[in-house]
């Protein structure tokens, strides 16, 4: 690591630390050279393999707004979209690659959508999984409603 302020190709870590979210580390370094200290921030990356083979930074903004156009009219807040790209991101890390098929990232999304508000995720579904006819809503739907007879949940009233 170069010191930013003499350009010493080396330096001491002093302390180390997490983030909140765990997603970086931060360390505060000093410079054998000069004796100044500076602080960097690590992370690991991870790219997303587009269908054309390009490689792209994983962004939990593009989650976040693919989601949203699902979420329209829907009782969903932006801190549930922020909650979900997060829960995504989690489970996608869980992997352990550092490269991950963007259509693997889709299927990562239908688990917290489809807990989120089943109407959103039956939109994502659609396109995602490409529906071709309405025999694929109806085996969608007849799924949906297997599992609440299984697992009955509370429903959200209008003022939430």
């Amino acid at each position: 690591m170069f010191c930013p302020f003499c350009r010493h190709p080396d330096s001491r870590v002093v302390d180390s630390r997490t983030s909140d979210d765990g997603t970086s580390i931060r360390r505060r370094r000093q410079c054998p050279n000069c004796g100044r200290r500076f602080s960097t921030t690590e992370t690991a990356s991870l790219n997303v393999v587009k269908r054309n083979g390009v490689l792209e930074p994983f962004s939990r903004e593009k989650i976040i707004s693919g989601v949203r156009k699902a979420c329209q009219g829907r009782p969903v807040t932006d801190g549930d979209l922020a909650v979900l790209a997060q829960r995504v991101e989690e489970a996608v890390r869980a992997s352990g690659t550092s490269q991950i098929e963007a259509n693997d990232i889709g299927l990562a999304i239908l688990p917290p959508l489809r807990e989120l508000d089943e109407v959103a995720f039956l939109r994502f579904a659609s396109v995602y999984q490409a529906f071709d006819s309405l025999d694929d809503f109806e085996a969608s739907i007849a799924t949906l409603r297997e599992e609440h007879a299984d697992h009955p949940r509370p429903s959200r009233s209008v003022d939430e």
